[in-house]
């Protein structure tokens, strides 16, 4: 097998023509840093929960996935067998919610990637509608991602393809809080990915509302005009942001047990909540 990509969670290796191996791995980063303490089981968490999604979502698009058994047996649990498809250079985020970089923007102008938000509202509400505020691909040596308005969207892949970007997205977002909602969550907002196929057919790829990808929140403690509890990644990011002492570059600081632990115990719990599944 050849290791083509190390990328910040996963790595990719290829052994066959047009397919390639996905793996994700245990480690953490935030902020684009990779941090030296992995989250046991992160790796298997994040697929077992992605592959669930593909599966449900499989109606509103087709997805890269091949298999996850035909993989190798040292990646058992925590590797997809996918598609090799051109990944358009465009993070295709959709928002329910204010939070995150969605907050911070909306503070500052009143916006989210060109998109105009009613006044007033408080972190943590819901938007009147999900909106689509899509970001750069940029690689962490290269820089963070910056916002994208629709038209630059339009002017980097297309006004058709662009389109339909937006759509597929908000299309999706639409679906999947229609599950979450019904199971006690509140989705707050998610990154997709999407390649082109050899044969051109849009497709999604990467993982797909994971807790690295995405904020959940249970509907017991959504409490707008507050930061909110959160069951996936931004723990770590609210950690990691409130030592005061870490200023967001190399390396980053060891992330102490009770920390990992918590971390792990609300990955679990969301993954078991959202997919009514029992980890294992």
């Amino acid at each position: 097998m050849e290791l083509l990509h190390r990328g910040k969670v996963r790595d990719v290796y290829s052994d066959r023509p047009g397919e390639v191996i996905l793996v994700a791995t245990d480690r953490v980063s935030v902020y684009d840093v990779v941090l030296p303490t992995p989250i046991p089981d992160k790796g298997k968490l994040l697929t077992s929960l992605s592959l669930w999604w593909f599966e449900q979502l499989a109606d509103v698009m087709p997805n890269h996935v091949i298999s996850a058994t035909d993989v190798p047996a040292e990646f058992e649990g925590r590797a997809v067998r996918v598609q090799q498809v051109d990944i358009i250079q465009v993070e295709c985020i959709a928002r329910g919610y204010l939070a995150g970089l969605g907050w911070d923007a909306y503070q500052e102008s009143g916006k989210i990637s060109g998109v105009s938000i009613p006044p007033g509202l408080r972190e943590g509400d819901k938007l009147p509608q999900p909106v689509f505020t899509p970001t750069t691909k940029t690689a962490p040596e290269d820089g963070h991602d910056e916002p994208m308005t629709f038209e630059e969207v339009s002017e980097a892949v297309g006004p058709e393809l662009a389109k339909t970007l937006e759509a597929k997205t908000l299309e999706l977002f639409s679906r999947a809080t229609e599950i979450t909602a019904g199971r006690g969550v509140h989705l707050a907002d998610t990154k997709f990915e999407f390649g082109l196929a050899k044969d051109g057919t849009l497709v999604l790829a990467d993982e797909v509302l994971t807790s690295d990808s995405s904020r959940y929140w249970r509907d017991e403690d959504w409490k707008p005009g507050q930061r909110q509890v959160s069951f996936d990644k931004q723990y770590v990011r609210d950690w990691a942001r409130d030592l005061g002492t870490w200023d967001k570059t190399p390396p980053g600081p060891e992330i102490p047990a009770e920390v990992v632990d918590e971390t792990r115990a609300r990955y679990v719990a969301m993954y078991e909540r959202v997919t009514g599944l029992k980890w294992e």
